[in-house]
């Protein structure tokens, strides 16, 4: 389906499109054919891929440069049948000369890696079998997860499909207050959205107080939009997405921007300062309250990392919490860097001691607890305050546990403590 409006203002997600179908403009509603500049599959989903491209007969990636493959949710390998899984992989890259390929030694979680490598970068339409690939959108791209069914057929013949979405409008205001950060101001949102308020939309983020907020408290943003119901979150390009991407990204940025007019079905206008530290409780990302809210509850467990917040500013905040600090008796904490690059740096700078002389665990970049794969599953009655996207039941073990969700100094705070607490002493933080 066409759009013969074609004088029609656009939202940023309609202009992405448009570039990607060379000028034609599309619009809210219209149902395109497009080629992704990335096709992103992880060591769960990738497989899947591999049986649906052989039953259809179609053994053949079409572009190979196109395509990136980062096993990291079972890696390294937590038992016989992912280390099968994961030797399928490896051979399909082989074959097929795929030659982005991340694993043990060059591995990261794939939404903290494919940034970091200048994989993916504005003007881009991504599409990955991992429902947090919205991530991309932080840095003014076209992101979203897809089934491993519309991963294969785009390996096979390079397209994919998308009814253009909708758009919700998120107009940042003024300045987060001191420790409040991304991981704070999207649970918000979510809080007022609700899991499926955004369904099938996109999330647009813009405002003069995009200004205070760094490239990884976008990053936290747009991966959590999907936690809404989202198709996407994208934000505008600015001056700090340009500082990012230069000497990083390894495709020319194409800044877009959103037309004035453009058609929103819903404006949302945040005051950054009006914000609190905020935790989802269990059992919905939605289930948001205000830390003063939620009570002392003791916990058995911390985690802190995963694509959400697995990244250095995240690694520092904890660790700048946990200096001289040690975690409390009873209370299990495990520290995740997203990349081998961030762990690397994270030594660096010494907050690796940090961690280990409080008393925490420092683990290989993996997704494991955050799935309930492994590295960090809970037993039955246990409770979990993790820096992790999602606290449905059962997600990180037993059906019987509870996970609440929130920012990396809620959580080091709460590991010192043995329950829910924030910072006592708060004091400025690099918002950037």
């Amino acid at each position: 389906m066409l759009d013969s409006n074609t004088s029609r203002p656009q939202t940023l997600t309609e202009k992405l499109f448009t570039l990607a179908r060379d000028g034609q403009p599309v619009h809210a509603g219209t149902f395109i054919e497009v080629s992704p500049d990335v096709v992103l599959g992880n060591d769960i989903t990738t497989p899947v891929a591999m049986d649906v491209m052989k039953e259809n007969g179609c053994y053949q990636v079409a572009v190979p440069d196109k395509v990136v493959i980062v096993p990291d949710h079972f890696t390294p390998n937590k038992d016989i049948a992912s280390a099968e899984q994961a030797k399928r992989v490896r051979q399909f890259v082989n074959d097929q000369k795929i030659d982005k390929y991340f694993e043990v030694g060059t591995m990261g979680i794939e939404h903290c890696l494919l940034p970091e490598q200048g994989l993916v970068t504005a003007g881009d339409i991504i599409i990955g079998a991992d429902s947090h690939t919205c991530t991309y959108g932080a840095l003014g791209a076209f992101a979203t997860g897809v089934g491993s069914t519309d991963m294969a057929a785009a390996m096979v013949d390079g397209l994919c499909w998308f009814r253009v979405p909708e758009t919700i409008r998120v107009e940042l205001q003024g300045r987060p207050q001191p420790y409040v950060s991304g991981k704070d101001i999207i649970l918000h949102l979510i809080g007022l959205l609700g899991v499926d308020g955004a369904m099938y939309k996109a999330l647009e983020f813009g405002g003069q107080g995009l200004r205070h907020l760094s490239m990884d408290d976008r990053f936290t943003m747009a991966n959590m939009a999907v936690e809404a119901g989202a198709k996407n979150g994208v934000f505008e390009v600015d001056a700090t997405t340009c500082d990012y991407l230069e000497g990083r990204s390894q495709r020319l940025p194409r800044c877009l921007y959103p037309d004035q007019g453009a058609v929103y079905s819903q404006v949302i206008t945040l005051d950054l300062g009006d914000i609190p530290l905020t935790l989802a409780c269990p059992s919905l990302p939605s289930n948001t309250k205000p830390i003063d809210q939620v009570g002392k509850v003791k916990v058995d467990q911390v985690v802190i990392g995963s694509c959400t917040n697995g990244r250095l500013s995240d690694l520092k905040a904890a660790a700048e919490v946990l200096q001289g600090k040690k975690v409390a008796p009873n209370t299990r904490v495990i520290i995740i860097p997203g990349t081998q690059q961030i762990y690397l740096e994270a030594i660096e700078a010494g907050y690796v001691q940090t961690f280990i002389k409080a008393g925490a665990l420092v683990s290989t970049p993996t997704c494991g607890p955050c799935l309930g794969g492994h590295m960090g599953v809970l037993a039955d009655g246990e409770v979990a305050l993790a820096t992790t996207n999602r606290n449905f039941v059962g997600r990180m073990g037993h059906v019987g546990s509870k996970v609440y969700l929130a920012s990396p100094v809620v959580a080091a705070a709460t590991a010192i403590a043995g329950f829910i607490s924030s910072p006592s002493s708060p004091k400025e933080v690099d918002h950037g």
